[in-house]
């Protein structure tokens, strides 16, 4: 996983030429389309965009659930193949060009000839913003939507929009609110239980913040983000946890997400153990080494319309056997 799982961006390299290598006049050779209004101001798209470049955190999944195929996609959570999850494979007929997610290849992208860009879970930075429109109409993050905070619904419904499927759009999202209303019914025990959710990586511990996708999920099926963790100081969608603050973490359910270490490197820590979350059995650590743990992590980090349903089936069963009652 690139940035959603703790990485710290870098400024994209200053890209030379670019206008010599951007045809600018194809776009506006088209109708105008819907304008959706973004963190940059409103964008309006070309109608019926066919060449699609979806850079966002889950902005490809998102279109492929809207029937489009984007030409050039950002594989975040290094799925390889087409960049997507198993529960989206088999939608694209032509893989689509793989672009890089923190520092995007522009040349790339602008030799993909695309007519809309979709950057709408992203870090919401002016540079990267003003270099895509350089090379087609781009639909960025909203307001609010910096450091990949962009919330679900404010996801679909932009890329619905922008894709000329509002009615689709909505859809999708009254479908997955049934679908978390069915999980919350079958468990009434998740309503108002504190959940903390938190990474371990080679750098230490960090706590996702309100807003982000991880504990989104979390807040949909009826948990409430913990109160220790909500007082932290957010840098982006974590907020940094020391060793010696670990009991931050502690609540009726605890998830963690040791990214690119083995799930030991959490289990076994001293700390760790005497946490009354971990010692009285209402903690989740994932297993990047077990394919099946693996792939309930991505669905649930990724939190797209296409993962949603898949870490439902997966995730609901783990955290109803784990919840403190």
């Amino acid at each position: 996983m690139a940035v959603g799982t703790g990485a710290v961006g870098a400024a994209a390299l200053l890209l030379t030429g670019c206008t010599s290598s951007v045809d600018t006049t194809s776009t506006g050779e088209q109708a105008a389309g819907a304008t959706v209004s973004t963190k940059f101001g409103d964008v309006t798209v070309p109608e019926d965009a066919e060449r699609v470049v979806a850079l966002g955190w889950g902005d490809a999944e998102t279109a492929l659930a809207l029937g489009v195929q984007p030409v050039g996609a950002s594989d975040w959570l290094d799925f390889g193949g087409n960049g997507v999850g198993p529960w989206a494979e088999g939608l694209y007929d032509r893989p689509p060009e793989i672009i890089g997610t923190l520092e995007p290849d522009y040349e790339r992208i602008a030799a993909l000839q695309p007519d809309l860009i979709l950057d709408v879970k992203s870090s919401g930075d002016q540079e990267r913003y003003e270099r895509l429109s350089q090379i087609a109409p781009t639909v960025g993050v909203p307001e609010g939507g910096d450091s990949y905070l962009t919330p679900l619904d404010a996801q679909v419904e932009m890329i619905a929009t922008a894709l000329g499927k509002e009615d689709e759009g909505e859809q999708l999202l009254d479908d997955l609110d049934a679908q978390f209303e069915q999980a919350r019914n079958a468990h009434p025990e998740f309503e108002g239980s504190s959940v903390a959710v938190a990474s371990f990586t080679s750098e230490g511990w960090g706590a996702y913040v309100e807003g982000s996708e991880r504990v989104q999920f979390m807040q949909q099926l009826g948990f409430e983000q913990s109160e220790d963790v909500a007082a932290l100081t957010a840098q982006g969608f974590t907020a940094p946890v020391s060793q010696e603050q670990l009991d931050v973490l502690d609540a009726d359910l605890l998830v963690v997400f040791p990214i690119y270490l083995p799930a030991s490197e959490v289990t076994e820590q001293a700390e760790f153990q005497r946490l009354p979350a971990v010692e009285g059995g209402h903690a989740i650590v994932f297993d990047e080494g077990d394919p099946e743990e693996q792939a309930i992590s991505q669905a649930y980090s990724l939190n797209s319309v296409l993962s949603i349903p898949y870490a439902l089936e997966k995730m609901v069963p783990l955290a109803a056997e784990k919840v403190r009652q």
